[in-house]
């Protein structure tokens, strides 16, 4: 992806040593989604007037760490960036340190808020809220990660991580004010409340991601 507030040197480092190693991750973290974080990145990053080429850097590496356990995913992905030596080339060590944190800090079950606005910044880009690609994601690393599962029961895991997730009582956070992802997450909070038409999207959905596996 081209952005001419990016410095043309980094992205080029970044688009041929950093995002192919997202092709080996699960259906849902591949490169489709690191490259929309990575534009939701930039259109925050400038809205805010944050330092665009550390929001880039910070979204590109903010799931390598899916390379080891998932369920520490986020502080493999700070650590990452930090040994990566290369990025002293465009950064300081301390907007290093910075972006480490920021990556540290993007899960949305984190425990606490993020450090600084860039952990802001890629944790709101991470979210990933249109109601229909969480839907389809939902299903595809279901499919991926519990391929034993009947449809049913993929339905039942499908149901409960969206309601622990994106319900009212969920633990997801927006960081953001007036971000676009209100409105989304209020879109998919309707779905969750319509679970008949919610039963017909999976139905759907389920069917059609059978040719992407």
């Amino acid at each position: 992806m081209i952005d001419k507030n990016v410095s043309l040197d980094l992205m080029e480092f970044i688009e041929t040593e950093i995002l192919p190693r997202y092709a080996n991750f699960d259906q849902a973290h591949r490169l489709s989604h690191v490259n929309n974080v990575i534009r939701q990145s930039l259109d925050l990053a400038r809205k805010i007037g944050a330092d665009i080429n550390m929001a880039y850097t910070i979204a590109a590496y903010h799931d390598l760490g899916l390379e080891g356990p998932r369920a520490i995913h986020h502080v493999t992905s700070g650590k990452i960036l930090l040994a990566d030596n290369r990025l002293r080339r465009w950064f300081s060590t301390d907007k290093i340190k910075i972006m480490k944190e920021a990556v540290e800090d993007h899960r949305a079950s984190a425990s606490h808020s993020p450090r600084s606005i860039y952990g802001k910044i890629v944790a709101e880009a991470d979210r990933e809220l249109d109601p229909m690609v969480v839907f389809k994601r939902t299903i595809l690393y279901g499919k991926d990660h519990y391929s034993e599962m009947s449809k049913e029961q993929q339905w039942k895991r499908f149901t409960e991580h969206l309601k622990n997730k994106y319900s009212n009582t969920g633990y997801i956070k927006l960081w953001i004010p007036g971000s676009s992802n209100e409105k989304k997450l209020k879109e998919i909070r309707d779905y969750i409340n319509n679970p008949v038409k919610l039963r017909e999207i999976f139905d759907q959905m389920f069917e059609e991601t059978k040719e992407e596996q």
